[in-house]
């Protein structure tokens, strides 16, 4: 390991000690010391993964001198076997020290919020916007995580406009984060009488949830208007003014939820999807202007980007920013083999990271 490296790692080790030292003293207030837990343990990994990485090269020193200096055959023999261990073992505690050193992705034990909207290609769009908004359902079943319906909007037969939903659970958008984008599908639609492949496309958005702490949102800004909804909903659908539409002035944002019968259940959803989406545009900026002159691996998040690729006559899901092809786009769509995909696109982001580290 370079110099460098070694002298980050001493202060980063001596930096751990001194907050022990600190948070041990008296006289401390409880806001520095919820200030000064929450650096000590997220140093507190990283310090041990640095002992044992000092342990190992402490351990080659002392196998490598006494192989260099036994006389015994077999002491020496023992030192040689040691030491060729301790080598084979070395690299992976390097990647695991400088994989602790790359920043780490603030929201991504966030909740999220997921948006799927049907793009080019009509009723076809619709249909496989549908199809979306169903796998990562079924995804968030298989991570035991808690999928809530905002809003959705469909066609009639069987296909959704736009639909959005809260994912609530461990680490949603460390999972999801990388979905945002362009999705497109390749296939022969039931109503194509010729049997030619059509393309249609739909754009998924994965907003990390935001809390109140993290986007004031004053009433002086918002314009709340109320109205009778207009989708199913049962008897009361279309006699209380149930629906709320709200505008973020300073942005124009709006967001309508008519989803619940309660005009209270709908606003609440509704500021929840506004947090998200201005907390959303936050970090973007934020990116944009860390990363002006260099273009992440794994792409911006940006939904105008076309992210992956469902062919349905070949069977195939391609995601374009990794160049990674799965046959097998039925499990891909039950949720089952997505994980196979999250985990290629993170390992390309953490590679990306690490590399922008080292620079």
């Amino acid at each position: 390991m370079d110099a460098g490296l070694e002298s980050r790692l001493d202060q980063l080790t001596r930096r751990h000690g001194e907050l022990g030292e600190a948070l041990s003293a008296s006289g401390i207030s409880g806001a520095e010391f919820i200030k000064l837990s929450k650096e000590y343990s997220e140093l507190s990994p990283i310090v041990d993964t640095i002992a044992a990485l000092r342990r190992t090269q402490a351990e080659m020193e002392a196998a490598s001198e006494m192989a260099g200096s036994a006389d015994d055959p077999e002491m020496k023999a023992m030192a040689e076997e040691e030491l060729q261990t301790l080598r084979e073992r070395l690299p992976e505690l390097e990647m695991r020290v400088r994989m602790s050193l790359v920043p780490k992705d603030a929201d991504d034990e966030r909740n999220a919020i997921l948006e799927v909207r049907a793009g080019t290609g009509g009723e076809e769009a619709a249909l496989f916007a549908a199809e979306l908004f169903r796998m990562y359902q079924r995804y968030a079943v298989l991570k035991n995580w808690k999928f809530e319906l905002l809003d959705l909007s469909e066609t009639g037969i069987g296909g959704f406009k736009e639909a959005s939903a809260s994912i609530i659970g461990r680490g949603v958008f460390a999972r999801l984060k990388f979905e945002s984008g362009v999705h497109r599908v390749q296939r022969v639609p039931e109503t194509e009488a010729s049997g030619r492949i059509h393309t249609s496309a739909a754009t998924v958005a994965v907003l990390p949830e935001a809390e109140e702490v993290d986007i004031a949102i004053e009433d002086k800004d918002l314009r709340i208007d109320v109205y009778r909804s207009s989708g199913p909903g049962g008897q009361s659908v279309n006699t209380t003014d149930s629906a709320v539409r709200i505008t973020h002035l300073p942005t124009g944002l709006v967001v309508i939820q008519q989803d619940e019968k309660s005009q209270h259940k709908n606003k609440a959803k509704a500021l929840k999807v506004l947090r998200a989406r201005l907390y959303e545009a936050q970090r973007q900026a934020l990116a944009a202007t860390r990363a002006a002159d260099r273009k992440s691996q794994v792409g911006s998040g940006d939904r105008s980007e076309r992210v992956r690729t469902y062919n349905f006559p070949q069977g195939r899901v391609t995601d374009h920013r990794i160049n990674l092809t799965l046959y097998k786009i039925d499990k891909v769509l039950s949720g089952e083999a997505l994980d196979e995909i999250v985990d290629a696109l993170t390992q390309a982001d953490t590679a990306e990271r690490l590399a922008a580290a080292a620079e």
